[in-house]
């Protein structure tokens, strides 16, 4: 009497080892580091936000200098170091100039 292995049972075997292995490659994959950035790109976002903050103490910061900051950090963590090197720097000089800016309206008044 000859036997035989039930198609069913051996497509289920095999489904049972894809999904096993696709489950090992997500968490292999999920023990990478976060960030990709290269440690030029960190130095560019940590003197932005280092200038954002000194903007901030004077509470005279531009509207869209956070943003660039914000995006250069992603961009950072994607591990598109040009591009948040950029935006950090965007950002730097946009704090930098709205600090420029509160010191010329405190030296030079505009009363009415």
């Amino acid at each position: 009497m000859k036997t035989r292995f039930p198609s069913r049972l051996l497509s289920t075997a095999i489904l049972s080892l894809l999904l096993a292995s696709g489950c090992a490659q997500m968490s292999a994959q999920s023990s990478e580091p976060a960030s990709k950035a290269s440690p030029e790109a960190v130095a560019a976002i940590d003197s932005a936000n280092a200038a954002i903050k000194n903007a901030k103490a004077n509470n005279w910061i531009w509207a869209n200098t956070e943003q660039f900051a914000e995006e250069a950090q992603k961009a950072a963590d994607k591990g598109e170091n040009a591009v948040a090197i950029k935006l950090a720097n965007m950002a730097k000089a946009e704090a930098e100039s709205a600090v420029a800016q509160y010191n010329y309206e405190k030296a030079n008044p505009r009363g009415m």
